[in-house]
């Protein structure tokens, strides 16, 4: 252990198992359950996106489930019996997941002090934040100053995504029911966004083509004259992350100086929720 403040976060902060490694970072998977079978997030070679975006085609059952309260806990132990005097452990948005919850109960029970961040954010975004408090304590500041600066992030951070259907979101219960049917009746391509931690439509059009120009008419509005990060997230669209990162990488130049635009495609347990055709951009001011 480098740091005397351990970095936890969870697997849906798409954090590449390398970058986590090199950052300090630990990651807790989340679980996503396909027909009667649970896989850890990250961990089981059977949770993979392919085998997500297959099974939701095909109609098969997939759940995702929160860490266990005493899997947070065994991080903790372990951050702990390593060295750390304390733990920062940063999640996924509370509004759509128990995960935060865990990471709370876990604290309770820690052998070290853990202050949990909840960063209001989903996938790259809270990422970033992740990323952001590691600075900061690399830099040999307080637990609390990179709390602090990874929330500010989360909030500076527009999130922004485009599905082909809501129908995978309405069986997950992340958008009520009325509004999947409205979308299915009106054959409309729901341009969505993350609002105060909750998954809310920003705009509705008819085509896909349509929406991948607006996410990336948005996405330059929202780096307007910053210096940020970018990343662009999919499922099992890999042909339109690719399309819209470039024209991104290009139009968003002088705001990304020499970084690339990231591409990634989500894990299994957001791919459960979103479905396949998913395809998100992240803009992140530095």
């Amino acid at each position: 252990m480098s740091r005397r403040v351990a970095v936890v976060t969870d697997s849906t902060a798409m954090l590449p198992a390398e970058l986590a490694a090199e950052r300090d970072v630990t990651v807790v998977p989340l679980q996503v359950v396909i027909g009667a079978k649970s896989y850890d997030e990250g961990v089981d070679a059977e949770a993979t996106p392919e085998t997500i975006a297959t099974a939701l085609r095909e109609w098969t059952p997939v759940s995702t489930s929160r860490p266990a309260p005493s899997v947070f806990l065994d991080a903790y132990r372990r951050a702990h019996d390593a060295g750390a005097e304390s733990v920062l452990s940063l999640h996924l948005s509370s509004q759509v997941s128990g995960t935060f919850e865990s990471a709370q109960l876990a604290a309770k029970e820690a052998p070290l002090p853990v202050l949990t961040v909840d960063t209001l954010q989903l996938g790259f975004a809270t990422g970033y934040a992740v990323l952001t408090a590691a600075d900061v304590l690399d830099a040999g500041r307080s637990a609390e100053e990179a709390k602090g600066a990874a929330l500010a992030r989360a909030a500076a951070t527009t999130s922004l995504f485009y599905v082909d259907t809501l129908e995978y979101l309405r069986r997950g219960g992340r958008i009520g029911a009325a509004a999947a049917m409205l979308g299915s009746a009106l054959a409309v391509k729901p341009l969505l966004t993350i609002d105060e931690g909750r998954i809310a439509t920003l705009e509705k059009v008819r085509t896909a083509g349509r929406a991948l120009a607006r996410l990336e008419e948005l996405a330059a509005t929202a780096a307007d004259d910053h210096q940020v990060d970018v990343a662009v997230a999919h499922l099992a669209a890999e042909d339109r992350a690719r399309t819209l990162a470039d024209r991104l990488c290009s139009r968003l130049s002088a705001n990304l100086g020499d970084r690339e635009v990231s591409v990634g495609e989500v894990g299994a347990v957001i791919g459960a929720h979103v479905g396949p055709g998913m395809v998100a951009v992240v803009v992140a001011p530095r």
